[in-house]
Parts: structure tokens; C-alpha cells; sequence
């Protein structure tokens, strides 16, 4: 961990990017999408003000968790899928600090689907990061639970004939209060999406989509290539109209015959602004239908798709209940023991 130096008035000095970077060689495969996100976390933490002594990164097992030995960081390698386990415990031990869980696709929606599940649903104050490559890439390209049908590797030589997860909708469906999606190689995205994860008190859940360039390169080029991009992605921002496409003029109207939402150009067929949905964080009935929306049908819907923060954070809800314990004064374990139904055998 790199030393913080205090200045004259006692107050540590800005970090920058290199303040967050171990020392240790970085090992993914040439032109991988973790570099990226890599990259974009070690600025973002320093643009945010976070501090190495308060931060800790803790991931399961794959190829994205390896992310805590590139992290000048507290963290924790721990098992398969059980990353938001050990990262919940943690949170409750220390509750100050700021705690990121990295996982992969196969690690947390597979075996570790249910510890993911309960992480979200307890809304346990943690910052979720799920890169998303629809491959299991460290085990040498088997097919994962968001793997499209159809999709060859070593374990389904024929196809997979799996219906894939979908990482958001999940993620709603458990309870989750903040959900975002980004793009590895799209820094100043995915910087504001980690301080907006950050900032908000509770489970905070950002799918990354990253290349795999070795056992699933260019699954995702449908919607990240350069030539398709404006018309195959849609950012969100709240408050603002759902407009995508070169000149800016497609945009999202839910047809509200069908409740569906539909792709719309302003000024065919009498379409103006004022008939495109604008985005609002809070709504949980707009975020799924937002989520549910996937290429080559839609574009690919990218931001902060929902945001409704909860009075209280699990660690938060439990340390007012220790307090509140602590101020009625001692225990009595004997008597605790005793209480309730009881039995004495002669």
C-alpha cells in the first residue's frame, strides 16, 4: 500500500491515478477489456477522493478477480461466488469503509448466484461490480450462464441450448436499488457510473460489458463497433429524453396499447420530442422495461438505468439495532437461555 503523505494543515494530500496501482504485473491476455476497466477504477477512485487505507476490493474466481492484486488496496481473493458472502461480513465488521465486490458472470451468476441474491436483497451498503463476457475465460472458454444460445465452446461443442441469464434483470428482480450498465473500453462512462455507485448508501450493482478477446471476441460488436455504436446504444441520464442514433432523432415511445416500448423517429409519422420517453431513475416499472431490451432488436441501454435509494443500508439497520440493544444495558445469557419453551427431564 502506498504511503499517504499529510500536509502542513494535517490533511492528506490529493491522490492521483498511480496512488492506486500495486506494484504488482498486471496478467490478462493481451488486449483484454479489464485493462480498460482497470484503468478507468484507479482514476475514478482518485478523482473521488477515495483513500487506499479505507478501500478494500474483494473478488471471487475467474479472470476480472484478479482485479485486488492490481489495486494499491485493501482485498480479499476469496472462493468461487462467494465474493458478496465474505464482502457482506466485512461491511458489518467495518462498516466505514468502502467496500467494491469484482465478479464475472460465471462467478456470480452460477455458484454464486444465491450469495449475489441476498447481497442485493438485504441491500448490504457494497459496490458490485459484474464484468459481463458471456464466457468463463480463466477456465479456458466454457460457456457461462449469459451465454447466447447457440454459443460453441468446449462444453457445448453442438450449441448451447441454455436460455441465458440476463445480468440487470436479475439483479431488479433480487430487490437491487441501484443498477447501471457500462462498456469496458468506455473510461469516461464507466467513471461516472463507479462515483454514482459510490455515492449512493446501499447494494449498487454495474454490469460492465467486456470483450473477451480470446474465447469470445466481438460477441458484443453488434453494439460496441464504432460504425454501429450512436445507432446501437442508449445512454440514459434522468430528466432527460431517451434519444439515440448519428443526428439524435430515434428515440424510445411506449406504445400504451401494448405497454411495450417502441423505437420511434422524430418527424416520421407526425413524431416529435414530446413523444419520447424521458428517463427516470426511480421508476422500477421503466427500469424493467429497459432492461429487458437487447440488440439487434433495441440499442443497447447504458447508464444509470435505476436509482431509488432506501432509508437505511443493511449494516446501517444493524448496527441502529445493536445500538439500540446496547442501550437497554447488559444481557442475561442464563436467562436467555431459559426463555421460552423449555423442557426439564428427571
Amino acid at each position: 500500500m502506498n504511503v499517504t503523505v499529510q500536509t502542513e494543515v494535517g490533511q492528506p494530500d490529493k491522490l492521483t491515478a498511480k496512488d492506486f496501482a500495486s506494484d504488482q504485473e498486471v496478467r490478462w491476455c493481451p488486449g483484454c477489456g479489464d485493462y480498460a476497466i482497470l484503468k478507468a477504477m484507479h482514476k475514478s477512485l482518485a478523482d473521488m477522493g477515495a483513500r487506499p487505507e479505507n478501500t478494500v476490493f474483494v473478488s471471487g474466481i475467474g479472470c476480472s478477480s484478479r482485479f485486488p492484486y492490481y489495486m494499491a488496496t485493501y482485498g480479499f481473493h476469496t472462493i468461487h461466488g462467494r465474493a458478496p458472502a465474505v464482502a457482506t461480513g466485512l461491511k458489518l465488521a467495518r462498516p466505514e469503509l468502502d467496500v467494491w465486490v469484482v465478479t464475472g458472470d460465471g462467478d456470480a451468476l452460477s455458484i454464486g448466484g444465491n450469495h449475489l441474491f441476498h447481497a442485493l436483497r438485504r441491500n448490504v451498503d457494497l459496490n458490485i461490480l459484474l464484468f459481463n463476457n458471456e464466457i468463463y475465460g480463466l477456465t479456458k472458454g466454457q460457456y457461462s450462464p449469459t451465454s447466447r444460445v447457440g454459443q460453441r465452446s468446449p462444453s457445448t461443442p453442438m450449441g448451447s441450448i441454455d436460455s441465458p441469464a440476463e445480468a440487470c434483470t436479475y439483479a431488479l428482480g433480487c430487490g437491487a436499488r441501484f443498477i447501471a450498465r457500462g462498456i469496458d473500453v468506455q473510461a469516461k462512462e464507466l467513471d461516472v457510473l463507479f462515483k454514482r455507485a459510490r455515492e449512493h448508501k446501499g447494494a449498487s450493482f454495474v454490469e460492465i460489458i467486456q470483450n473477451c478477446i480470446v474465447y469470445n471476441d466481438a460477441t458484443f460488436a453488434a453494439f460496441t463497433e464504432k460504425d454501429v455504436a450512436a445507432d446501437m446504444q442508449l445512454h440514459v441520464k434522468h430528466g432527460q429524453p431517451m434519444l439515440f442514433g448519428r443526428e439524435r432523432t430515434k428515440g424510445l415511445r411506449l406504445n400504451t396499447q401494448t405497454l411495450r416500448l417502441e423505437i420511434v423517429v422524430i418527424g416520421e409519422n407526425g413524431v416529435t420530442e414530446k413523444d419520447i420517453l424521458v428517463h427516470d431513475e426511480k421508476n422500477r416499472v421503466l427500469a424493467s422495461l429497459l432492461v429487458a431490451l437487447r440488440p439487434p432488436s433495441f440499442p443497447e441501454v447504458l447508464g444509470v438505468i435505476y436509482c431509488d435509494q432506501a432509508a437505511l443500508s443493511y449494516e446501517a439497520a444493524v448496527v441502529a439495532q445493536e445500538n439500540e440493544a446496547k442501550a437497554k444495558g447488559p444481557g442475561n445469557l442464563d436467562k436467555l437461555m431459559r426463555a421460552g419453551n423449555t423442557w426439564s427431564v428427571d
